[in-house]
């Protein structure tokens, strides 16, 4: 039907236009990638279950082009530099059906603070697998870690509800559940939850405001965490 239309209107003006008439340019492609800026603050730096840092910005650009993306992430503490650290991150993505995928990767994380007098490595590296879902407005992820450099392997699984608020804002939970085991010493188990309500400011702009909590079962280390977080994501 759009055709038959779009034919009678170019016999109806047809009589108006002239070879000398410019041709309509053809509109231009979207772009084959994109650009995500996320910029957010968090009173507390948690992962996997354990603090590593007080009140922190954690600036990260991520490049998604097709199925493969590219990022960089940062953690940079407002009151201390000791705990910087540099993640540089790709991996790629296969479509399993259409609601679920195969997610491929690799993290480099970089501790500039770190050196021979701390005996601690400055960089690892870690390859990763996971599986992720959705079932409605549920999400769920399964993903396993391994860490060459640190020789830990790490099973993490995730679960994750969103419901719309209005037209700008949406409530999300997200639940999460991990073990990490070393070649050497003890395994352990951590928990956390989070909730979330971004808002979007525009078309390219969004609003986020969370509260987190986890813990662990390491024994002699401090097992209760609570933070929040709050930032602004741009996408180009």
């Amino acid at each position: 039907m759009k055709k038959v239309s779009l034919l009678l209107a170019t016999l109806v003006t047809g009589a108006t236009l002239s070879a000398a008439d410019p041709v309509p340019a053809p509109a231009p492609a979207a772009p084959s990638y994109s650009v995500t800026v996320d910029f957010p603050y968090a009173s507390k730096y948690v992962f996997r279950g354990v603090q590593y840092a007080e009140d922190s910005f954690q600036p990260s650009v991520k490049l998604t082009s097709g199925s493969f993306y590219l990022g960089l992430w940062t953690n940079q503490p407002i009151t201390s530099n000791i705990d910087n650290e540099i993640d540089v991150y790709g991996g790629y993505g296969f479509k399993l059906s259409d609601t679920w995928s195969l997610d491929v990767g690799a993290t480099l994380y970089y501790y500039p603070e770190l050196d021979d007098s701390t005996g601690l490595d400055n960089t690892t590296f870690e390859g990763y697998v996971g599986v992720t879902g959705t079932f409605g407005s549920f999400t769920t992820g399964l993903y396993a870690f391994q860490d060459f450099t640190l020789k830990n392997f790490t099973i993490q699984g995730t679960v994750g509800y969103s419901v719309p608020i209005s037209d700008k804002a949406t409530f999300s939970l997200l639940g999460t559940i991990g073990n990490v085991s070393p070649d050497a010493g003890d395994d352990y188990t951590y928990y956390g939850i989070g909730a979330t309500v971004p808002y979007k400011l525009s078309d390219t702009a969004t609003f986020t405001v969370g509260l987190q909590y986890a813990t662990h079962d390491i024994t002699g280390l401090d097992d209760s965490h609570f933070w929040g977080t709050v930032g602004v994501t741009v996408v180009f």
